[in-house]
């Protein structure tokens, strides 16, 4: 059995899921509504307060689908309950964000700024060296977060570049001078 697709999806108050025939999962929730097709081949029903996601055979494409079902509705509910929320830093001498209306503007040491258009459902802000990406969507949150980063990716020697909060640079000795 999967350690992940055996355990059951708690719903929050609040949050309501619907189940159509062909496994077309409807989650609303106070921040927004998600809706995605799973594979057909899973069971998903709604015991209680509780969605189980169970699998018809041991067939390792089966098993494979169990685990990933159960977290892509996981993440659903999680995102209109509580939503995403990816933070970057922008670090470099010059290098800088700035918001306006709907788009972002990354100066990032090229001879042009780099605008980029917010996609639907995606909020971001800027405060301060940090760029916030939220949504309730955890796929678009992660998605547009790392096509910013992909503008200016840290560079090995000074650690300038658009990073993750979270992530760790391993830095790099320069040259020396004999």
């Amino acid at each position: 059995m999967s350690r992940i697709g055996k355990l059951p999806i708690a719903i929050p108050a609040g949050v309501t899921v619907d189940i159509a025939e062909d496994n077309t999962v409807t989650v609303k929730g106070p921040k927004g509504e998600l809706t995605r097709k799973m594979v057909p081949q899973m069971e998903i029903s709604i015991e209680g307060n509780e969605i189980i996601v169970k699998r018809p055979n041991d067939l390792k494409q089966n098993k494979s689908y169990h685990g990933l079902t159960r977290t892509l509705i996981h993440n659903m509910v999680v995102g209109v309950s509580e939503g995403y929320k990816k933070t970057l830093e922008v670090n470099g001498v010059g290098y800088r964000a700035q918001k306006s209306g709907k788009k972002l503007e990354l100066f990032l040491g090229y001879s042009h700024p780099v605008e980029m258009m917010d996609p639907e459902g995606i909020e971001v802000a800027v405060e301060g060296n940090n760029i916030i990406v939220s949504g309730i969507s955890k796929e678009k949150v992660g998605q547009y977060a790392a096509e910013i980063r992909e503008k200016r990716k840290p560079e090995p020697y000074k650690g300038k570049g658009i990073k993750y909060d979270y992530e760790v640079i391993r830095r790099k000795v320069g040259k020396t001078a004999k």
